[in-house]
């Protein structure tokens, strides 16, 4: 019951904390490691601990999924280079550089220990950094980048998570072994999340017209996958991953636009319930853990953990602008055609930006509660509340010192987007509009009269040539290296939302008065829901309200 009571007190934190966001305009995510910190040392609320375990399972097949179901296929094998020498070659880089820091400046930190902490805070949490950064006008190959990115490297750091801990309780490590036994993991686990993958999409095909359905089997999708990878002993932390992506990639074929609406909704409540509650619960244990931490005092290991997330940073630093170097060098080698990209004016700002996206999160904290309490012989887990500290202060460090400079950091740099968003948006209703108008013409399979063909072509005509007009009005303004203006709201757009406003208000009284019946009135509810939607969808983006 006490346990019932502290999860409804942290659903009431969050709920609070995202009116606060929305009105302070704070990150989210340094709001809740902030709120984490705070909610630690008030005195009446109990310690409440989940089994490392349970914390492992409940949290990280969804946190993976969501991700992946976010990825773009086509994105990621665009961007595959700098996105696997990020996600796979740093991470495993960082853990070595942590592990070696941790190793030589804490008394007492064995190897494998440091290892530990070292492939907990490898992952820089690169969806909290664009959620930082939105709206902000980020250059699209870098957001492609951090997220292709984030995506992977939880993976590559989760599987050295399980070797370090492997090798503090067994006391050896062998590389060439350790090499091998990855290789086995990553390939049985990526084949089980393609199967699994394309089972569920198979399932998915079989249900129709059934938006609850859909949204419950994307539920179970992630720990389905992730506990046969497990059972099979591959990597269920891969194989979420690839059934995620297969996921993104066939769901255009496979979801109703109201399973698709029903189904984004609830996933993100979940992902922000899973997020907020991780970090209120590492607040909830940060008393117990300040006062067991062995023979450490809390300010040496405050001074110790500042010292890594500097190691952190700058290793994420070298490590980008030595793999741009290296890039220019081939590129001059082979006198490519696009050489001249490599020199755009903007290439070393979007560089540092990405080299400075290196927040720790989610990922990091989740793994750090995972760690075993007590190993196969019985002893307890030796350091386990200093390395969860440790990784709380590399987390908290670059989450508000990265995560608050980098708007400013974007804004200082003057970064320009290579391409507009609204530009590409017309672009694409405008491909649209004309294969439309050539299917009237020539493929349209039912016999319609002229009059009726020609009134059924005039509003893609009409609409064909207003874009035409402001996609070259656009591209003259970038040419010239001037901002896209706003598009005001139109007078129409704000007549119509003043309707709206008034039959709404018009249903909740007739609602009060009872002169209808529920089951018309919320009928006639859904289908101004409808509408209310589609008029947000014509908003700019900051002002929707959806």
């Amino acid at each position: 019951m006490e346990t019932f009571k502290v999860v409804i007190f942290i659903m009431a934190v969050l709920i609070g904390l995202s009116a606060v966001a929305d009105k302070s305009r704070l990150p989210f995510p340094i709001l809740l490691v902030v709120a984490g910190l705070v909610i630690g040392f008030i005195p009446a609320l109990p310690d409440l601990a989940l089994e490392p375990e349970v914390v492992f399972l409940i949290f990280m097949p969804p946190l993976l999924y969501d991700a992946a179901s976010k990825t773009s296929l086509h994105e990621m094998r665009a961007l595959i280079r700098p996105i696997s020498t990020l996600a796979i070659t740093l991470v495993f880089f960082t853990t070595t550089v942590v592990a070696v820091s941790a190793h030589y400046l804490i008394p007492g930190f064995t190897w494998p220990l440091a290892f530990v902490l070292g492939a907990i805070v490898s992952p820089p949490d690169a969806v909290a950094a664009t959620s930082i950064t939105k709206g902000l006008g980020l250059n699209k190959r870098v957001i492609a980048i951090l997220e292709g990115e984030s995506l992977l490297n939880d993976a590559s750091a989760l599987i050295a998570y399980r070797y370090a801990i492997a090798a503090v309780a067994t006391g050896n490590f062998v590389l060439w072994q350790a090499g091998l036994q990855f290789l086995l993991l990553a390939c049985g686990g990526v084949l089980v999340g393609v199967v699994t993958g394309y089972f569920f999409v198979f399932a998915h095909k079989k249900i129709t017209n059934n938006a609850i359905i859909d949204t419950s089997l994307t539920l179970l999708s992630p720990f389905v996958t992730y506990l046969l990878a497990e059972y099979v002993h591959v990597s269920g932390v891969l194989a979420v991953v690839a059934s995620g992506l297969i996921m993104s990639w066939k769901s255009p074929e496979i979801f109703s636009y109201h399973s698709r609406i029903r189904t984004r909704i609830v996933w993100d409540t979940l992902i922000y319930l899973l997020n907020g509650f991780i970090f209120i619960l590492i607040g909830l244990q940060l008393p117990t853990i300040i006062k067991d931490v062995g023979s450490y005092t809390l300010l040496s290991l405050l001074v110790n953990g500042l010292w890594i997330s500097l190691a952190t940073i700058l290793v994420r630093i070298v490590w980008v602008f030595l793999g741009m170097y290296r890039n220019r060098l081939f590129k001059r080698k082979k006198g490519k055609a696009n050489q001249e990209q490599v020199y755009d004016a903007d290439l070393w700002k979007n560089v540092f930006i990405v080299a400075w996206t290196g927040t720790r999160g989610i990922i990091s904290l989740a793994t750090a509660l995972a760690i075993p309490v007590l190993m196969a012989d019985g002893t307890a887990f030796p350091k386990r509340h200093s390395i969860i500290l440790l990784a709380f202060v590399v987390i908290f460090v670059t989450l508000v010192v990265q995560g608050l400079t980098l708007p400013l950091l974007i804004r200082l740099l003057k970064v320009k987007p290579t391409i507009s968003d609204d530009n590409e948006e017309k672009e694409l209703s405008l491909h649209i509009a004309s294969a439309t108008l050539h299917y009237i013409d020539h493929e349209f399979p039912l016999a319609v009269d002229a009059p009726l063909k020609t009134q059924l072509k005039r509003r893609y005509e009409t609409l064909a040539e207003e874009l035409t007009k402001e996609i070259k009005k656009n591209k003259k303004l970038l040419a010239d290296d001037k901002p896209i203006p706003e598009k005001p709201v139109s007078p129409l757009l704000e007549a119509q939302f003043e309707v709206a406003k008034f039959q709404r208000e018009l249903l909740i009284k007739l609602h009060k008065e009872g002169a209808f019946s529920d089951t018309v009135l919320k009928k006639a509810e859904l289908e101004r829901d409808i509408k209310d939607l589609t008029l947000d969808m014509r908003l700019p983006k900051e002002e929707a309200v959806l």
